[in-house]
């Protein structure tokens, strides 16, 4: 049993998508990050970076921290979602590292500026969105190269997609990125990701564009 310390971010979100894709089980415990429940001692002993999502997993005790590490433990664990040949693992494992340096913290940063203090940093608006737009395009290079970005689909394309869920924030038009919508609705109109968008509460319906 997957015990999954979360909240409704891209972030958490990948985790529970990935989890509802294998099919295991797992219990949710809820992390509000706006109540600041990610500094209760309970949570740091299984995450010290007070960040989520974690995991313990009490199959064998382990517990995680960083949602690219538990990604690749729990495709290793079943066996699923990451090639098992090497030219395939290792395009999988890029794609996820690039979701961790790039469009996780790149646009986290668009949120923070455009979203949530429009006006007040006009030159941090204009970087970052100008390395949203940059990233949108890597994104949209490679997706018509393959149908996914590892060439089946794996945990990287589920890394990836809760941050381009958030289009609408980054005030990206998708219509100016072919690739990427085709394979954004793709991913989103399969049942798990519809299942672990949710976790661990429903806020909205998965925008489409």
């Amino acid at each position: 049993m997957i015990e999954l310390w979360t909240w409704s971010t891209p972030n958490g979100r990948k985790v529970s998508i990935l989890l509802e894709e294998l099919g295991l089980p797992y219990t949710v415990f809820p992390v509000d990050i706006s109540k600041d429940e990610q500094f209760r001692p309970e949570f740091l002993a299984i995450s010290p970076n007070n960040r989520i999502p974690a995991i313990v997993d009490r199959d064998n005790g382990l517990s995680l921290m960083e949602s690219g590490a538990i990604m690749l433990y729990l495709a290793e664990k079943t066996g699923r979602f990451l090639p098992a040949d090497m030219h395939g693992r290792y395009r999988a494992i890029e794609w996820l590292m690039w979701q961790m340096g790039g469009p996780g913290p790149m646009l986290g940063q668009v949120h923070h500026f455009l979203r949530f203090n429009p006006g007040k940093a006009p030159y941090a608006e204009q970087r970052y969105q100008a390395e949203a737009r940059r990233l949108y395009g890597v994104l949209d290079r490679r997706l018509a190269e393959a149908e996914f970005v590892a060439g089946e689909y794996s945990i990287a394309d589920i890394a990836i997609w809760p941050w381009i869920s958030r289009f609408e924030w980054q005030q990206i038009d998708l219509a100016g990125y072919r690739n990427v919508t085709r394979w954004y609705r793709q991913i989103a109109a399969r049942p798990a990701v519809q299942r672990g968008y949710d976790i661990p509460r429903r806020v909205q319906d998965i925008p489409l564009p």
